[in-house]
């Protein structure tokens, strides 16, 4: 009867071992599938963010799409204006050329005036 305790402890220590390995590899076996679990759940999150951020991107896709249409409209009146600003300085040239033949001329007729008025009290000096 000995050897068949000794053949029953064995075996259920055979058993315990097995039970305690089993145990052990359904608990790493549950802990990986939470961890493949915890990281399939980031990678659908971060599929999501991608598709929000992609569609946000397109918005400003379609944004500076406009806003390059815009500038090109406005290059398009400046241009137009530049033609405008050129003709404003060559007036604006022309005018102070002008100011300075008035100038001449004002000067010129003052001394005129004070030649005639000159010649007036000449005449009426010599007709007193």
């Amino acid at each position: 009867m000995d050897t068949v305790s000794k053949d029953e402890a064995q075996d259920q220590k055979h058993d315990e071992l097995a039970e305690s390995l089993n145990d052990l590899f359904s608990s790493v076996s549950t802990m990986i599938k939470s961890e493949l679990q915890g990281t399939n759940n980031h990678l659908e999150l971060l599929e999501k963010m991608n598709v929000r951020v992609a569609e946000e991107y397109k918005g400003f896709g379609d944004l500076a799409s406009g806003l390059r249409v815009f500038v090109e409209q406005l290059k398009c009146k400046s241009g137009n204006f530049n033609e405008h600003v050129e003709q404003i300085d060559a007036i604006e040239k022309q005018v102070t050329e002008f100011e300075a033949v008035v100038s001449m001329l004002d000067k010129y007729v003052a001394l005129l005036e004070s030649k005639v008025q000159s010649a007036y009290q000449i005449k009426s000096h010599l007709t007193n």
